[in-house]
This record gives structure tokens, sequence and C-alpha cells, in this order.
């Protein structure tokens, strides 16, 4: 038998199919003595077949006739080397892949074999056999329609009862190797997408529909997992947990997109087993407990964490009921989705729906402990004739301004008493506020202002949504990135009704023009009267009612309290309170300058260069942090590097003026949860420097962007500097001929003013140079060169180096001796990629030998003296920024300036 076997015959025969054929029917039992030539039959008969379905049907119709198929099933049966079923099961994936006659897998599929294959008992203990495995029902599920599904259930009564390809498969679902992994969900998607009725019903129906509760369990701890990297990240940054944190997130997105892909197969029931799967098991009980400014022992995970993954499904699972509830959750208190913590506030509570928090005070706070025992509901003090400017307590947090509140407990000692004086009331304010900004128990209780000389408290936790706002103004630049990435990604959130957007305070203006728009032309309601009236807000009650809807849904549904609700807020006041947020962000300091750029884009969006938006506290917290940091700027025209800052600024003015009005935020949600990139050096040198001033600049360019936004102006295309003036070079520089590119190595020069020098690059080879300080415009340099022996007072240069940053300073012990700082002539922050460089130029040094202690002085005078010339063309250059404020009524006619329109 062995010998007729590899007798020569055409390959490519139904000769050779027959034979083969033949010889695998004489096997009895699969041993080590014949099993190549079993796998080498096996290998030659699925290639036969893929080749006859293509070419000549006779060869599938012997197939069929000799029942080739039950041939497979025996031999898996009497076979026991793994060899052999490695390769059937390779056989079977290549003959199905390749069919492409539906005939032919009819066939293949029919008789129940597949199904006798599929569900064999493997010996998955040996992980290359489960990879085939795994491969074979992959192509199984590639072959799915409506026609050849019906050939690998089992139905009792119209009903699905096995379905041996997808119940197999999903028990590895939870696999340890990802390639299996990602099997399984490509097979789930190919059943799910084939839209049979009655597969449909069965995965979704007990016990399999627990496949997406326990998918997403799975999911949880990958989130989890995702957490403790980043928190180690934290601690310890390095390559390596960058790397694992990107590794994580991409497979975060990856199962993310996988509901999406199973969301959109339009299979109802599977949607809403998602979506409740994903609230109940995720987000209620991980994600919004975790939204917590301050972390406890019941949080989870971080908070930042936690925000990146809200972001992440409301970026990819793009369903309008998850998108809304989770909108609605922000409403809601992080101590709401935690049952074991709440209790109940003894009190009385009339015509409202909310629930007070008990926030018993401790500590220095015991003393209006008194004040706070006999509590009552004060909702007749919630118009708008109560509100209290800002204005009248500056310290407190703008964006919690009384007159956002809805529900304001006087601090009375009983019904029939007034509260103390007013200097008293405020001693106790001023009390309560040190609490707040110290993070005692009480600072869960918001102070916001006193009316009429009694202060008001408001004893409810704070909402996820001003947890969110909280950060902006108090967090860290991890915390404010996080919550305005939040608020970008609702606000770009398409399912997310707009309705809800108003009711977040982030409804764009222009969305909020086109509805009142539409409402005027078709005379719903008040919309023309709204669209034109000075407030030009959306109808309050309309608002209130879609939030309401969704919370009355989280309580019925989910059976959550909200203890944050507040009634008969208009949403002009959440939107305020955002505004109010972003005001506060721009006025900070220690947040970088990319995170304002994302404030920026934020309230850009929000309002579209409306003025009318802004009160005057606005327009004068922007106009004094305006101010200071065009302090803070004009003294980099001192500093290590003003020969670049006109073009530094120019270029940033251009990359934040795109940041702002572009379509999205640039930053990619992911990097919050980065560990920040770290100064790429030390102490300080020039590089350090540089690096500060481009912050700096960063900050200055947003704040004048934003002074030119508040005033209802569009954003020029080039900042406004003056031109550079035709003023003639400067005597020094005019006497010794400067080139009108400035000085090169090479170059001859006028050594009229030079002053000898010697200075050693070599330990132990001194050279002698003639020493020369120079500026023309916005650039220095100082000039080493040597004289021209047949041309006297005139040299070559040898060496240039940046005037700026040079620091000159003379000896301490020789005073003949200057020490110079040398540094780049540029400062390429970034690389050709546009990744930050990870090493810094290292300054130079120079030590200059003067003849004698005159000489040295007069070298330093010079550089001091070109230094003072070329930071005021350049503080010049500058004026029309810095004096912003004062020149912006002039700008339109003043041809010195190169922004020929600021409004």
């Amino acid at each position: 038998m062995w010998l007729s076997f590899w007798q020569r015959r055409d390959r490519f025969s139904l000769e050779e199919l027959r034979y083969l054929t033949d010889q695998l029917k004489k096997v009895q039992i699969v041993s080590d003595i014949n099993k190549d030539f079993v796998i080498e039959a096996l290998r030659s008969i699925a290639e036969l077949v893929t080749y006859g379905d293509q070419h000549d049907p006779t060869f599938f119709e012997f197939f069929m006739e000799n029942q080739v198929m039950g041939e497979f099933v025996r031999i898996l049966k009497i076979s026991r080397t793994m060899s052999v079923a490695l390769q059937l099961l390779q056989t079977m994936s290549i003959m199905i892949q390749n069919l492409k006659s539906e005939h032919a897998i009819y066939y293949i599929f029919s008789n129940e074999h597949i199904n006798y294959l599929i569900t064999h008992s493997f010996d998955f203990r040996n992980e290359e056999l489960l990879s085939y495995y795994m491969s074979f029902l992959r192509a199984i599920s590639g072959k799915l329609n409506k026609n050849t599904i019906s050939l690998l259930v089992k139905t009792q009564n119209d009903d699905v009862i096995s379905f041996p390809l997808y119940s197999e498969a999903i028990k590895f679902a939870f696999h340890g190797e990802s390639m299996i992994r990602i099997a399984v969900r490509a097979l789930t998607l190919n059943v799910y997408h084939v839209g049979d009725e009655c597969v449909n019903k069965y995965v979704t129906e007990s016990p399999l529909a627990d496949y997406f509760s326990d998918l997403v369990r799975y999911f949880r701890k990958k989130c989890i997992n995702l957490d403790q990297g980043v928190s180690e990240a934290s601690r310890k940054p390095s390559p390596e947990s960058t790397s694992y944190i990107l590794a994580a997130v991409d497979e975060i997105e990856d199962y993310l997109y996988y509901f999406s892909d199973v969301i959109s197969a339009g299979i109802p029931n599977l949607g809403r087993l998602i979506t409740d799967s994903m609230l109940q098991i995720l987000i209620f009980p991980l994600l919004l407990p975790s939204l917590r400014t301050k972390p406890t022992n019941e949080t989870l995970i971080g908070a930042t964490t936690a925000l990146y993954l809200l972001c992440c499904i409301l970026r990819i699972l793009k369903t309008k009921d998850l998108a809304n509830i989770i909108a609605a959750a922000f409403f809601f208190s992080p101590d709401d989705f935690n049952t074991k913590s709440e209790t109940k506030l003894n009190g009385t509570i009339s015509d409202c729906d909310c629930t007070c928090e008990n926030t018993q005070p401790d500590g220095d706070v015991l003393c209006a402990k008194a004040e706070i025992e006999n509590l009552r509901i004060d909702l007749t003090k919630l118009s708008s004739s109560s509100q209290v400017h800002p204005e009248e307590d500056p310290s407190l947090p703008h964006y919690l301004d009384g007159s956002h509140s809805a529900l304001r407990v006087a601090l009375n000692r009983d019904d029939n008493s007034i509260c103390a004086p007013k200097e008293n009331s405020q001693r106790r304010v001023k009390s309560l506020k040190s609490d707040y900004e110290g993070e005692t128990r009480l600072n869960r209780a918001r102070l916001l202002y006193w009316n009429s000389g009694y202060p008001y408290l408001i004893l409810r936790f704070l909402s996820n949504r001003e947890e969110m706002l909280s950060c902006i103004v108090y967090g860290d630049d991890i915390q404010v990135l996080s919550s305005l990435t939040v608020l970008a990604t609702l606000l770009q959130t398409k399912e997310l009704d707009e309705s809800m957007l108003d009711a977040l305070g982030i409804l764009p203006r222009r969305k909020q023009h086109k509805k009142l728009l539409l409402q005027a032309l078709v005379g719903e309601g008040l919309g023309e009267e709204q669209l034109f009236s000075s407030e030009n807000s959306l109808m309050r009650d309309g608002i209130v009612s879609e939030l309401d809807g969704y919370l009355r849904s989280l309580e019925d549904q989910y059976g959550l309290s909200c203890s944050c609700r507040e009634v008969g807020v208009s949403p002009r006041v959440y939107r305020f309170q955002v505004l109010d947020a972003l005001v506060s962000l721009f006025c900070r300091s220690n947040i970088s300058a990319e995170t304002l750029w994302d404030g920026g884009w934020l309230l850009r969006q929000l309002l579209p260069y409306s003025e009318a938006e802004f009160n005057t506290h606005h327009l004068k917290l922007l106009k004094s942090s305006f101010k200071n940091h065009a302090d803070v700027l004009l003294q980099e025209v001192n500093g290590t590097w003003p020969d670049l800052l006109i073009t530094v600024l120019t270029d940033e003015w251009k990359k934040c003026k795109r940041a702002i009005e572009a379509s999205c935020p640039l930053k990619d949600p992911k990097c919050i949860l980065l560990p920040p990139q770290k100064s790429s050096s030390d102490g300080e040198t020039s590089f350090s420097a540089g690096e500060r001033m481009l912050e700096i600049v960063k900050v200055f360019v947003l704040c004048h962007q934003l002074q030119i936004f508040s005033m209802g102006g569009a954003l020029p295309d080039q900042p406004p500097l003056y031109i550079p003036s035709e003023v003639p070079l400067n005597p020094r520089a005019k006497a010794a001929g400067l080139d009108v590119s400035g000085p090169k190595p090479g170059s001859e020069i006028n050594l009229a003013d030079a002053v000898p020098c010697r200075i050693a690059f070599e330990r132990g080879k001194e050279r002698h140079f003639c020493f020369l300080a120079l500026c023309k415009e916005t650039s220095g340099w100082v000039l080493l060169a040597e004289g021209l022996p047949n041309k006297q007072h005139y040299g070559v240069v040898r060496v240039a180096a940046p005037l700026s940053g040079s620091n000159p300073k003379i000896d301490d012990k020789h005073s003949k001796w200057l020490h110079l700082r040398i540094r780049p002539s540029t400062l390429p922050f970034m690389d050709a990629s546009g990744k930050p460089k990870t090493k810094s130029l290292i300054d130079g040094r120079w030590t200059l030998s003067f003849r004698d202690e005159e000489t040295c002085k007069s070298a330093l005078s010079m550089i001091l003296e070109e230094m003072v010339l070329q930071n005021n063309e350049i503080e010049r250059r500058l004026k029309p920024m810095l004096d912003f404020n004062n020149r912006l009524v002039d700008t339109d006619v003043d041809p010195s300036i190169s922004t020929t329109h600021l409004s």
C-alpha cells in the first residue's frame, strides 16, 4: 500500500482524489506507523476538493458521493495522535475558507458532521490545537448567512435549542491568549450580523445571555488593571509603564468597538443587554462613584481613569439611551451610587424632590452646630431679585455663585429668631470656607453667599458635574484636563439630546440659535420671542422636563436616588456655571498652557465671538489675567531667548488660533492617563529657560486671544506686532560694516571698536582674537575675529555666538577674565516628527582673558549696551500686544502694526 501511494500520478486529477479516498477508507486505526500517510492524505484531499470547486465540479461530486466528510469524522474517532487532529482541523479550515460554491458549503454544513467536529472533546491543553480549532470555528462563521445558519442549529417548535458553533466558541471568550479572544469576538459578530430572528432570540436568552454580563465583568477587570498601571506610572514613570498603559488602552478600546459592532447588528434585545450590563456592572458601581475630587477607601479606581473610560464609552458606544443616561448621571453625586454610605438628613423638606445628606461638621466647625440644628428650606429667596453679584465676595468660587443655587438653607436658631448680625455671619462664613478649602467633612457642603446679611449653605453633596467644575477651578493639571476632556466629549456626542447638552451648560451657541430659529419658523411655543430676547436661551420648562425624564428613569429603572437634584433652575444657570469655571481656569497660574488651550477650545465652542455672555466680573478677571501674563512675558525680553521671542510668539499665535477654532480638541483623551512629561533639562540652563519661555508665550497668546474673543472680535491670522522700523543700524554695528544677514564665520568686518583678547578652546592651546559685540534689530551676536595682516582694522569672523543669554560676568578673583555663557543659536523644541526632544542642547562656556582690567570692563560694557539696544527693539515690536487694552480702539488705523484688524 505504501509503495503504491508514492507512485507517480497526475497531482490534480480525479484519479488522485479517488486513490487517496480509497486508501483513507482502508485505515482502521491511526498510529505512529501510518499517521504520516493519514496527515498527507487529509492535506491532499482538501487541496484537490478546493481545486475542483473552482475548476471541475466532478471533484466535489465524487467528494459527496463517497461521503468523504464521514471519513474525516471516522479518522478523528480512531485517531490517538495530536498531529492528525491538527491536520484535520487545518484541512477543514482550508476547505471552508476557499470553497466558493454555495452548493458545496451546504453539503459541508449538513449531515451534522460539522457539529460533531465542533463538539468533539479535543485536548485544548495543547495551545496549537486550540489555535487551529478557533480558526476552524471562525472559518465556519465566515460562511454564515440566513440559509447556511439553519444547517448548524437544532430547533424544536421553531425555537432554536442548540447552536454548538456559538455555545462552544464563547467558552473561550476570556482565554488568556489575546488571539483566541479576538477570534471569539469575530465569530460572534458574524453570528449577530446574519440577522436570523430565531438565532437572535436564542443568544439573548438565558443561559447564553450571561455571556454579555460576563463580558462586561471581564471588561471591568481590564479597566481596573488599567487604573493600576496608571497609578504605578504616576509613582514611578518609565517607558515600560507608558507602554503598558498604551497597550491596556488599545485593548479596552478594542472591546468597546466590539460592543459597538454588536449593538450595530440591530438586535434590540442585544443592545439592551449590553447597555444594562454596562450601566449596572461598570458605570454605576465603578466609574461614577470614582469621580470624587478626593479619593476614599471605597473608591475602586482613580477619578482620572474613570473620566477617561466615560469618554471612551461616549465616543465609541454611539447609543442614544446610554449617552443620555450617562449625561443625566452627572447630576447625581458620586455618593448616590454608593448605597452603603447614604444617610438621610433629619429635617423637613417640602415641595422638593431632593434629599439632603447628613454632613455633620466636626473639628473647628463644631461651634456652628447650634446654627444648623434647626434647618428650614427657604424657597422664597430663589427669585432673581435675591441674586448677589460675585463682586461682593470675590474670594468665593465664582462658578458656585449664589445665583446658581436651587436649594438654600437659612442658618436660623429657630423659626422666630433671625441670624446673627452680618459681622458674625461673615466670621462664621470665613470659618466654614476655611474648612471647605481644608477638605474636612463639611467641605461637601458648599458655602455660597449671604443675602441681606444672612449666610446660606447648600447642605448636599456635590454632583458629578459640579465635581468636574470644581476640578477645573481647584484641581491640578491632570484633573483639569480630565474634566475638560469629558465636557468636550459630551459636547461632541451626537447621540446626546440637545436638551441634555443645554442642561449640562455646554450647548453650543450655534445649536441654540438653530433650534430657536426652527421653533420660530414653525410657530412652536415662544421660540421667536426667545430668539430675539436678551437672554437668548431655550425654554426652561422644556429643558427641565427632558432632564427630569432621564433622572426619573434612573430612579425608577435602576433604583438610584438623586441627592443633588435642583428644583426650578434654568439651564442658563448651568451654562453660567461652566463659563464661570472656565474664566476661573484662565486666571490660574499653575496649569500648563496646552491644558489652558483645551479650555479655550471649549469656550470657543460655547460662545463663538459673543460678548453678551460675559459679565463685568468675567471681563475684569480676563483683563487682570492678561495683564499679569503680559508682565511675565515682558520679563522674557531681558531673559535668555529674547531674539527668538517674536518668532515663537508668531508661531504660537497661529497654533493657538488653530487649536481654539478646530472642530475637536487636538489632544487624544488617552493623554490624561500618561505620566506628565518631565523637563528635558535640569537646572537653570538655556534649554530649560527656552522651555519656560515657550510656556509663557503659549499662555500669553491664549490670554490675548481671549481678550479679543471676550470683546466680540474675530481672531486675526497674525499677532498685532509693530513692523520692523526703518531706524538705521546702531553706530557700532554700522562702523563694523555688519552684513544685512548678520555676521557669519568667514565674513569680513571692521574691527575699529573691537578689543583684543585671548581664549583657549583646547587645553594648552591659547589663541588671540579680537572681541566684538553687535546687534541688529532683534538679533545680537558676540564675535571672535582674526585681524587681516594686509588690511588694517579689518578682520575675518571666526566664531559667532548669540548675544542673548550670554550672562557676562567678570571673574571675582581675576579682574581681567570675562565669563560668557554661549547658548545654542536655535532652540528646536520639536523634532521633525513632532515629538518632544529627549536630549537638551548643552550650553558652552567662554572665559576671555583681556590685557588689563579696563579692557575687560570695556568688553562687558559693550555687551550690556548691545543687549539694551536689542531688547528695546523687541519690546517696541511687542508693545501693541502688551498694551492691547489701551490700543484696541486705535489698531485699525495704525499703519505700524502688522495686523491691520483686530475686531
